[in-house]
């Protein structure tokens, strides 16, 4: 899976800025290769590639976002499309996960390897709040076996230090899911990323990115990096 939170991997991103450039309709695309892809606290695979593309239009996005191994073939391949809308700071939204398993058209419960995912959140510029919950789809299962409409809540901090952009985030899951491998309550992921962003003729962006990431439910701890030609 993607992002956050895992943000210890580079991924592009689609915002509005102010009422004039919310009337212009936006597009991006990019390519990040990473050293491993760590996931909410999860290791779900090693050097890999992550291509996105997306466009959006008055704070309105549709994003698709993938992984691919390139160490190890059998690592698993995902594909993710989210539908997102961002209004000053508040956003909203649901994003389609899916594996390599199975068939893509198949969409019925039990049966589908899609999850489906809503989050809201608030970007407060010192601090963004992010909740994530499933509520269909190849989720977990709950102590009593029935689905556990498993949620995620992310916090993260932005700041400036020297030339670098960094990121403090902490992750933790509010309630037993076997998606995330915990019986209770559990902080599954303590990250710290800098980012450097190098211009290429004023147009393109190659940002580079190392950090350290930990997982105090699994004990696991992470060197990350990764670099990325984004347009």
């Amino acid at each position: 899976m993607k992002r956050l939170l895992i943000i210890a991997l580079s991924v592009v991103g689609l915002t509005t800025a102010g009422a004039q450039d919310r009337e212009k309709v936006e597009a991006t695309a990019g390519i990040d290769l990473v050293a491993q892809y760590i996931w909410r606290g999860q290791d779900l695979g090693n050097v890999g590639m992550q291509p996105t593309l997306g466009v959006g239009y008055k704070g309105l996005s549709l994003s698709a976002w993938g992984h691919v191994g390139i160490s190890n073939w059998a690592d698993t391949k995902e594909l993710d499309f989210t539908l997102d809308y961002t209004y000053g700071g508040f956003s909203v939204g649901i994003t389609d996960y899916w594996f390599s398993q199975g068939n893509y058209f198949q969409y019925r419960n039990g049966k589908t390897t899609h999850i489906w995912e809503a989050y809201v959140g608030y970007d407060f510029d010192f601090l963004a709040v992010k909740w994530y919950t499933n509520f269909s789809g190849n989720d977990g299962l709950n102590k009593s076996g029935k689905r556990a409409y498993s949620s995620y809540l992310e916090l993260s901090v932005p700041f400036r230090l020297t030339t670098l952009d960094w990121q403090a985030s902490l992750g933790m899951v509010p309630w037993r899911t076997t998606l995330y491998g915990n019986t209770h309550f559990a902080v599954t992921s303590i990250s710290l990323t800098a980012t450097k962003n190098f211009l290429l003729k004023e147009k393109y962006r190659l940002p580079v990115h190392v950090g350290l990431a930990t997982n105090p439910d699994s004990k696991k701890f992470y060197l990350l990096a990764g670099v990325g030609f984004h347009i």
